[in-house]
């Protein structure tokens, strides 16, 4: 089964393209752009619009082309876009943070697709409250979304990481290591989640349900490719709220597309419908514009970038977790407002709510 993973750390590859490449990414007015995606649930949308028209559709409209790649490798994904060789890239609003942002490359995000509403979860052996966790290994995939997820869950059982021992753990072993006599904790993802609590022995104590809204799954772009070519953008949100409608329709055309895109994620449609059903997707432009506006997001990003800096991965010798500037779609910034790097914008999702795509 095909699976990804949402890494933070920042390798060494994606530095040294970032540094030495980031500033390229900075365009002119051009017409040609390239998208790289990777398999996730809420960004399957992307390549079934790829592959059945819908991209090609809104970017004639536009008068461009655009050329969408999909990533077996998350990671490699945003070395590539830091390295700017894609215009735009599906990622997490952590990634974005510590990869291209912490690169140094200016980064928005167009979309804000969706939410882990329970695909993230902390499973433990034979035991089940999550209090269970103390003293026990944890295996998870170190410095991603999973080890934010158990930082959140053991503070809300009054323990920190101290009380546990992490063991970094490949995404693609995880199934493989629970079985063993040895692990007795994981935190992961789906579809690897359902595949672990096959197990009777496999209980479920915490998930992302219960942090909403704080595992955030984007399509964001080189802001200064959409400064100098917002149609990029335009075309963007176009495409995606054509596929996204489409996935959540209880239609016989939505049914076929959620049957090719859980056949392309390595599942079935019962398989891929089940993680539907644990993610927020915004099909509709104005809840996306209601969640991009609340004041819950800006504490959010405040959460992550701390745990960001206490992992060390704001960029070497980071000071603060202010490093790194956070612009919020109100124009107030968190973090050094003269060094923002990533930004959330509601102007693209508005355009799909007002007629004006």
């Amino acid at each position: 089964m095909q699976t990804f993973s949402k890494i933070l750390s920042v390798t060494a590859l994606s530095v040294s393209l970032a540094l030495g490449l980031g500033s390229a990414a900075s365009a002119a007015p051009k017409t040609s752009f390239k998208v790289a995606w990777s398999i996730y649930v809420g960004w399957m949308p992307w390549g079934y619009a790829s592959d059945h028209g819908i991209v090609k559709k809104w970017a004639d409209k536009y008068g461009i082309n655009i050329e969408v790649t999909q990533f077996n490798d998350y990671v490699e994904s945003m070395n590539q876009y830091t390295a700017g060789a894609f215009d735009a890239v599906t990622l997490t609003n952590m990634d974005g943070l510590s990869i291209p942002a912490a690169g140094g490359v200016d980064t928005t995000a167009v979309i804000v697709g969706d939410f882990s509403n329970g695909n993230d979860a902390v499973i433990l052996k034979d035991k089940t409250s999550l209090s269970d966790i103390k003293g026990q290994n944890v295996n998870l995939v170190e410095y991603s979304v999973s080890h934010y997820l158990l930082a959140r869950a053991l503070d809300s059982v009054k323990l920190s990481e101290r009380d546990v021992k992490v063991v970094n753990t490949s995404d693609a072993d995880m199934v493989a290591a629970y079985k063993t006599p040895d692990v007795s904790a994981v935190v992961t993802w789906n579809p690897l989640v359902s595949t672990i609590l096959e197990d009777p022995t496999a209980k479920k104590v915490f998930d992302s349900s219960q942090v909403p809204g704080e595992i955030i799954d984007l399509m964001v772009a080189n802001s200064n490719v959409l400064k100098d070519n917002p149609n990029f953008g335009k075309a963007l949100t176009g495409i995606w709220y054509e596929t996204a409608a489409l996935t959540k329709a209880d239609t016989p055309e939505g049914k076929t597309a959620r049957e090719a895109m859980g056949k392309a994620s390595g599942t079935d449609l019962k398989g891929f419908e089940a993680q539907l059903a644990a993610t927020r997707l915004f099909d509709k432009p104005a809840d996306a514009l209601s969640f991009t506006t609340s004041p819950n997001l800006p504490k959010t990003m405040d959460l992550v970038r701390n745990f960001l800096f206490q992992k060390g991965l704001l960029g070497n010798g980071a000071p603060s977790a202010d490093v790194i500037g956070i612009e919020m779609p109100n124009g107030k910034v968190l973090g050094d407002g003269n060094n923002v790097k990533l930004r959330f914008t509601e102007a693209y999702m508005k355009s799909a709510t007002d007629g004006s795509l």
